[in-house]
């Protein structure tokens, strides 16, 4: 038991070397108890287990591997004892390989290789082992192309197997850059190759020397039977009987074996062919798995069968693969077909077409896919845009937006704006309008959006396809492909002006097009047919044409944001420029038409500071109109200030001066009109609101002097506050006329204003001027014959409480325009009071005391406001009379003044400075 456990030991092998199949004898101790007790054998290294045959304890028989090292130990391997040593080692040999020209006095089998390419074992061919290096020194490729060998040496080659070999040729090839001590070696090598040579078929002929004299035996023997069977003349020699015999024996096995044989060489064939069929499969089902997968769409499964057929039988000389190669040519040409129609066809995504691209790039179409598919690009999206016109000016477009009072709903690629605000500003200065105008879109603003959308969805896809086509990632994603990539770049170059003129032709009739709808007379006449037609469209308003604008700089900004290069899109620039001139423009001749309207929204109704809502709603008016042109006048990148242009900054100044006129012309024509021709019936009055003069009722209609001073109050607003604001808000927007603008317009008000004032002074002053002299001479009143005065007569009395109407309606109206107007009224009365005076021819003493005391009490009621010219008109008037004398008459004249002052001190309130101040309501 102590001696079954113990190691394996080897101590002997026989043969101790050999080549690797070699059977050897392996003797030692402890070699297992029995076959299945030996677990483990290894030889060199290499695991000899499957060959080994135990024999006993002490002996084993096997074949030595093909084993990685030269020299190695024997280790044997049991269950009862282990891992097991060794003390001798074996030495395996290295078969020399024996080359097509060497004699062999044994037969050697011929050596087999894989073919990686036909999946099948090939022999080699004899060639194949012809020495690669026969000069026996380190090869030194030179780098001389085959071209230039081959005109060097014409009709030579340099394969030293070849009949036509030039050893010169070879040298330049394989040893270029050896040195004359490396030839010299060479040279000495083949010297010994040759020697070896020589030698070889002395040691072939000793090496078979008992071959040579079996083979001299049997030559011997078979002469000297010849010899003997020639002395037989009856049956003839040995041979032709044996070849008698051997024609009988083919005869007899013909009749008795010739159907059967049939039937084998017919099975053989048969077999023969399915064999064909099985072993080239690939090939003769590749027809019909071209058309499955071309319908199921595996372009690619295709595109890889056909590469790997090509590669295969593409130059097979073999008449069925060529029938059967030819029937894939023909499919895979309909598949070219097939893959440029759906690369042509439009719409397609971007994605598509590349694919389709690559796919007719790995079926090597003819002709440059990339370059067709960019042209039917281009021609489509020309086309959608001609369509996209076309179909608005045939009116089979009838959409209408959804632009609600929360924002504008229409989708747009663009987002469109949402500020409607700028759409509702003429709502409250414009003529009512149908209850569906805020919901109608006009449509050329739907045109230039549904154009833009075709532009900003069709055209970066057709500028990545031509970067792609620039840098060669149509063709490889990751470059393999260099040929291809490289071509690709090389077309790119040639046609990059080709397709510059492609982009400028879609931007400049995208151009064409906006013009035709929105600017039609910057068009030629030519263009017109073709781009023009929106004669019967409706006219749009600033704010459409600020949409406009919003959505070409939107389609600007998504063509600049693909890098496409600047002066192809300065066209778009310049459509830009044009529309933004034409928007301020036309803003302002619109808010022209809407000032001319204001007057209809005059209510008459004035507040503690003596004006109406008019000046307000054309100040509204006004920053609602610049607000308006916020986004036009807006300078974005690249782009020019409007307002910087000599011409137009001319022409937006004459409109907004034309703006201020037209206004003031209202004011003038609101002051004209008579009574009748106010209407009154959308006067809404606040009762309740502290800011309105309490004494207005409901259905109030303004006389026309107080129209006038309503008028006047707003001429003094306009000019001490509407216009500096106005002209504040002009320069915050930019414009460079406000000068001009504020001094034209308070020209223009200061006129109207001299004008109103002095119709308002003749209404008022003429009357009460008038109605002094009879009231006077009432009564045959005498200056030379009257009595002692009793009091002011009531003619003064009446004129000054006809003054202290025109006080109060002019305080009803504004505090500021009392002492103006009353300094003018007193004017006029003190001047027709002094001419009275001054006519009188003389006065009796009575008399001089009543004039004395009438102009003394019309001066002291109305000395608030009176001026140089009232006062000298007074002073004058008391020097036209006598002189009082005695101090009767003085003090007479004291008391009766106090007299007059007591009893209408209630009236001549009003006349106090302290009544000018504003009453709390």
């Amino acid at each position: 038991m102590s001696r079954a456990r113990q190691p394996p030991l080897v101590t002997g092998i026989s043969p101790k070397e050999g080549a690797a199949w070699t059977k050897v004898t392996i003797r030692g101790e402890n070699l297992g108890m029995g076959p299945a007790d030996l677990i483990g054998l290894s030889i060199c290294g290499h695991n000899c287990l499957l060959t080994a045959e135990w024999m006993s304890a002490s002996k084993i028989v096997c074949r030595v591997g093909p084993a990685k090292d030269d020299k190695g130990e024997i280790i044997v391997t049991t269950k009862s004892g282990g891992l097991g040593t060794s003390t001798v080692s074996f030495k395996l040999l290295r078969p020399e390989r024996i080359g097509i020209l060497d004699q062999s006095a044994v037969w050697v089998d011929e050596m087999n290789y894989y073919d990686m390419r036909t999946d099948r074992n090939k022999g080699i061919s004899p060639l194949s082992l012809r020495p690669s290096n026969p000069l026996g020194i380190d090869l030194d490729k030179g780098k001389i192309p085959q071209k230039d060998m081959e005109l060097t040496f014409p009709g030579m080659s340099g394969d030293f197997t070849s009949e036509k070999f030039s050893a010169t040729w070879y040298l330049i090839e394989n040893h270029s850059g050896s040195s004359f001590e490396q030839l010299k070696i060479a040279a000495s090598n083949l010297k010994k190759q040759a020697t070896k040579k020589n030698e070889g078929s002395l040691a072939y002929v000793k090496g078979g020397l008992s071959t040579f004299f079996e083979a001299q035996d049997a030559l011997a023997a078979i002469h000297q039977r010849l010899e003997s069977d020639g002395t037989e003349r009856v049956e003839g020699s040995m041979t032709q009987r044996l070849e008698n015999i051997l024609n009988r024996a083919s005869d007899t096995a013909d009749t008795l074996f010739q159907e059967v044989l049939g039937r084998k060489d017919k099975a053989d064939s048969t077999r023969n062919a399915l064999n064909v069929l099985q072993r080239f499969k690939f090939l003769f089902n590749l027809p019909l798995n071209i058309e499955r997968n071309i319908q199921k769409g595996d372009y690619d499964v295709v595109i890889n069968d056909y590469e790997k057929a090509k590669s295969l039988f593409g130059n097979t000389e073999v008449p069925v693969f060529k029938k059967v190669y030819a029937e894939v040519e023909t499919r895979i040409s309909a598949l070219r077909s097939l893959l440029l129609e759906k690369l042509l066809q439009t719409p397609s995504t971007l994605h598509d077409q590349k694919r389709y691209i690559r796919y007719l790039s790995d079926l090597h179409a003819s002709g440059d896919p990339a370059w067709l598919c960019i042209y039917a690009q281009h021609k489509w999206i020309l086309q959608l845009m001609q369509d996209c016109r076309d179909e608005f000016i045939s009116g089979q477009r009838v959409g209408v937006g959804a632009l609600d009072q929360g924002g504008d709903t229409r989708p747009s690629a663009l987002g469109r704006l949402s500020n409607t605000a700028s759409l509702k500003r003429g709502g409250s200065l414009r003529t009512p309008r149908p209850s569906t105008w805020r919901f109608e879109t006009p449509q050329q603003v739907q045109f230039v959006e549904k154009l833009s959308d075709v532009v900003i969805g069709q055209l970066p896809n057709f500028w990545k396809l031509w970067i792609s086509y620039v840098n060669g990632s149509l063709f490889s994603e990751t470059g393999e492909k260099s040929g291809q990539v490289e071509k690709s770049k090389k077309n790119a170059r040639q046609r990059q002006n080709d397709f510059k003129k492609m982009i400028e032709e879609v931007t400049h009739r995208l151009v064409k097009l906006v013009r035709g709808a929105l600017l039609p007379t910057t068009l030629p006449q030519s263009d017109l047919s073709l781009y023009g037609g929106w004669e019967n469209k409706t006219e749009l308003t600033g704010a459409w044409l600020t949409q406009i604008i919003h959505t070409v700089r939107g389609c600007h900004e998504a063509l600049s944001a693909l890098e496409i290069p600047n002066d192809l899109l300065q066209v778009i620039q310049d459509l830009l420029l044009e529309l933004r001139v034409h928007c301020v423009l036309v803003t302002l001749l619109h808010t022209t038409e809407d000032v001319k309207r204001l007057a209809e929204k005059e209510d008459w109704v004035v507040d503690n500071e003596g004006i109406t809502s008019l000046p307000s709603q054309f100040e509204q008016c006004m920053v609602q109109m610049l607000q308006s042109l916020k986004e036009p006048l807006e300078i974005k990148p690249g782009e020019l200030n409007v307002l910087q242009l000599d011409q137009v900054q001319d022409q937006a100044t004459e409109l907004s001066v034309s703006i201020m006129k037209v206004f003031i012309s209202c004011l003038e024509q609101l002051s004209t009109k008579s009574d009748g021709d106010i209407d009154t019936s959308h006067i809404s009055v606040d009762l309740s609101s502290p800011d309105r003069f309490p004494g207005v009722q409901e259905g109030f209609s303004p006389t026309s002097e107080q129209r006038l001073l309503i008028i006047l109050s707003n001429c003094q607003y306009l000019e001490k506050r509407t216009f500096l604001n106005l002209a504040n808000h002009f320069e915050k927007h930019g414009f460079t006329g406000t000068e001009k603008i504020t001094r034209v317009s308070v020209d223009a008000v200061r006129q109207l204003d001299r004008n109103l004032f002095e119709a308002y002074i003749e209404r008022r002053a003429d009357p009460i001027a008038g109605s002094l002299e009879p009231g006077i001479y009432a009564g045959y009143f005498d200056w030379r014959d009257c009595q002692t005065p009793t009091g002011v007569r009531n003619y003064l009395k009446e004129a000054l409480v006809n003054i202290i109407t025109v006080h109060a309606e002019v305080f009803t109206v504004s505090k500021d325009l009392v002492s103006r107007v009353l300094s003018r009224i007193v004017e006029s009365v003190a001047d027709e009071m002094c001419r009275l005076m001054q006519c009188v021819s003389s006065f009796s003493k009575n008399g001089a005391l009543q004039a004395r005391l009438e102009l003394c009490a019309l001066r002291d009621s109305i000395a608030a406001y009176l001026n140089a010219e009232s006062n000298s008109s007074f002073k004058l008037a008391l020097d036209a009379l006598p002189q009082l004398h005695s101090g009767g008459d003085k003090k007479l004249l004291e008391e009766l003044l106090n007299k007059f002052k007591s009893s209408m001190q209630l009236q001549l309130t009003c006349f106090q400075p302290s009544c000018v101040q504003p009453v709390k309501r």
